[in-house]
């Protein structure tokens, strides 16, 4: 497992945290997101090789949010 933390954008209420963190669980190879408002990012533990970086960022982006 790999831990990456992906900085947020466009977040703006806890609506916005369960949609992130709905998206990025939903992701196969993600084993836990946290999502924080109030920090701005997702910390998630996922298998690299079944879910990467890039397709994290995706999750999030198709969302309609922004990931860096």
């Amino acid at each position: 497992m790999e831990q990456t933390t992906l900085t947020i954008g466009g977040m703006t209420c806890g609506g916005c945290v369960a949609t992130v963190t709905r998206v990025l669980r939903a992701v196969p190879g993600v084993a836990s997101a946290e999502v924080s408002l109030e920090q701005g990012r997702a910390v998630v533990q996922h298998d690299a090789a079944t879910a990467p970086v890039d397709a994290l960022r995706a999750a999030v982006e198709e969302a309609g949010f922004d990931a860096a």
